[in-house]
């Protein structure tokens, strides 16, 4: 993509936490700066990503089926440290290039969530790479794009409203199958949810019962709907696993109305404590 293009992308990506609209609305994407192998300058590119659980997301060198590698894959093979940007968290990892039996299996998934990986192979003579991106060890998640701790757990929430709207969109159009994007989804969203509740019970929840002492029913509360969150989250992984349409259809509305809840207390009661602190 020219120059031009992928400025505008990065701007807006940047401006929105992630969000894009017009062809890109819906679209996983990340921006990805890495090092010239000859010149050492940082470049930033917006590309798409595929989660893959655990601490990875997988990124293809499709450069749209151009017979020639993306300048970002030949960077990363000279200097494998990147930045990743997602929207909402930004952190520093490490590229590793899969090999040709793990890449197959790597791609073979990608298409099944999105064809359009399979157009771009069939345009091109080269084997597409997939590129797998390791988050560097830290304390947190990274950097999260946001003013205050306030304004942090209203984008980190609103990071998992647009997941839970991407889920409700595939049930919606996915006809009587659950597919591959779904999954992805679903894999997303729980391990997201995960994380977020992880960091709040082990680091968030003890800061602030330090500083508030009405804090402690919140917490309570809090803590009681972190295990509810679970259960059901689990119970809609069971579902899209086993491929039970009408049972995933169900957990969805129940996820969705109690999360959704869920959110909207934490962010009332947490906001202002974090901002007076």
């Amino acid at each position: 993509m020219p120059n031009d293009f992928n400025q505008q992308i990065i701007d807006e990506f940047r401006a929105h936490h992630g969000r894009l609209g017009g062809h890109f609305e819906g679209a996983r994407l990340l921006l990805l700066t890495t090092t010239g192998a000859r010149t050492g300058t940082r470049h930033t590119t917006p590309v798409a990503y595929l989660p893959d659980g655990g601490d990875r997301v997988l990124v293809i060198a499709s450069a749209g089926g151009s017979p020639r590698h993306p300048d970002w894959y030949r960077n990363l093979l000279t200097h494998p440290q990147v930045t990743v940007e997602s929207g909402v968290f930004t952190y520093e990892a490490r590229a590793v290039v899969l090999d040709r039996e793990e890449r197959d299996r790597a791609f073979a998934r990608a298409v099944e969530a999105n064809p359009g990986w399979a157009a771009y192979q069939e345009k091109t003579d080269r084997v597409i790479p997939v590129v797998a991106l390791y988050a560097i060890a830290q304390d947190g998640p990274g950097h999260i794009e946001a003013g205050s701790p306030g304004e942090a757990i209203g984008v980190v929430h609103d990071m998992f409203r647009r997941e839970l709207a991407l889920i409700r969109r595939e049930m919606e159009t996915g006809g009587g199958t659950l597919g591959a994007q779904l999954r992805v989804n679903c894999l997303t969203l729980c391990q997201g949810l995960h994380n977020h509740h992880t960091g709040e019970e082990t680091a968030l929840f003890p800061f602030l019962a330090d500083r508030s002492p009405r804090f402690a029913p919140v917490r309570e509360r809090l803590h009681r709907e972190h295990e509810r969150i679970a259960e059901l989250v689990e119970e809609l992984r069971r579902a899209v696993s086993a491929g039970a349409t009408a049972d995933a259809r169900a957990e969805v509305v129940r996820l969705t109305e109690e999360l959704e809840a869920h959110l909207a207390y934490e962010e009332e009661q947490l906001i202002p404590l974090l901002d007076a602190a």
